[in-house]
């Protein structure tokens, strides 16, 4: 089971949009941060993710992957470098293409409670867009889009941790 334990989506800056989506799975850490730091497995819980393949690296800080993805029924590809790994508890992300740069951070920490006591994780995540260029105009007129997109994630977050 995963709870929606908070959302945020802000344009600070005007050009910059984040969005903050929080679920608790009953699951351990370990195997939840497993999961999620291969960013390859986006496919089955981004819901705007076509394909994401490894392009170099272990998996570790230095590892670049490029992410296709569809929004606002358009197709585009970032290439994103693992910046941060601290393993159960960080794994940071930054991805560019021409007119986005995207940090996305998420943490992990055990929580109390779940079917199997200790087993349940909390896992925050945050995704920063930077608007480069023309984006930069339009990317104001995108946050219906970006707030489907974020609600999205958090049920396809739900789905794919419950079945670990």
């Amino acid at each position: 089971m995963v709870i929606a334990v908070g959302a945020e989506l802000s344009y600070p800056n005007g050009v910059v949009m984040k969005m903050r989506k929080v679920v608790v799975v009953d699951n351990p850490v370990g195997k939840v941060f497993d999961y999620l730091s291969d960013f390859t497995t986006s496919t089955e819980w981004d819901p705007g993710t076509v394909k994401t393949v490894r392009l170099a690296g272990n998996g570790g800080v230095g590892t670049e992957y490029l992410n296709t993805s569809t929004f606002a029924g358009r197709q585009t590809e970032l290439t994103y470098v693992v910046q941060e790994l601290v393993p159960n508890l960080r794994i940071a992300l930054r991805g560019e293409n021409k007119t986005v740069v995207a940090h996305d951070t998420m943490t992990f920490r055990s929580v109390r409670g779940g079917n199997r006591a200790g087993a349940r994780t909390e896992v925050t995540y945050t995704a920063d867009f930077a608007f480069k260029g023309v984006a930069r105009v339009i990317a104001l007129f995108l946050k219906p889009a970006f707030a489907k997109l974020g609600t999205e994630a958090e049920a396809g977050l739900m789905r794919a941790l419950s079945r670990l």
